[in-house]
């Protein structure tokens, strides 16, 4: 089956977000895009679209909930 690409503009109405947001997430490693073969435009799944949503949808895993509250402790320490 062929895998439907969305452009950065789409992916960030799908998802509700800016583009400059999944450019940053994209340079971080937090939401890699795909390069667009002949333009080297950033592209993304649909696959990869739904990921996001339901991760979004399913709030903070705990893994990310343990390091938020480890990165909260320390930031209260040191004030």
């Amino acid at each position: 089956m062929k895998e439907i690409y969305f452009s950065i503009k789409e992916a960030s109405e799908i998802l509700g977000v800016s583009a400059l947001t999944l450019r940053n997430w994209d340079k971080s490693g937090k939401f890699p895009a795909h390069r667009h073969p002949m333009n080297n435009y950033r592209v993304y799944k649909l696959s990869a679209l739904e990921h996001i949503i339901q991760d979004i949808e399913g709030g903070t895993n705990r893994s990310n909930a343990k390091k938020l509250i480890k990165k909260l402790t320390i930031k209260h320490l040191e004030e």
